[in-house]
């Protein structure tokens, strides 16, 4: 443990963000991983929201800086790909 009074305000802060932005990326997997699922069970109106979501969420990431933007937009094309193959079957 830090003895200067700034480093141990530096240790809680440090402490602080680095939960919160676990929660946050954790948070935005999970609603990728929502939209893969939906994707995969076919049903086109349920696929569509959760690729929104899912879209809305990496776009948050991105100007939080969690993911980089390329990282996002390949994710969000990929999600786009799989809703656009199981919408033309329907």
């Amino acid at each position: 443990m830090p003895n200067i009074k700034s480093a141990v305000k530096r240790v809680k802060t440090s402490e602080k963000r680095r939960a919160l932005n676990a929660a946050q990326k954790s948070a935005l997997r999970t609603s990728v991983k929502a939209a893969d699922t939906a994707l995969v069970n076919t049903d086109v109106e349920v696929a569509k929201t959760a690729v929104a979501a899912a879209s809305k969420s990496l776009d948050k990431a991105v100007s939080k800086g969690h993911i980089h933007k390329n990282a996002a937009a390949r994710k969000k094309s990929r999600l786009a790909k799989k809703l656009n193959a199981i919408s033309s079957q329907a």
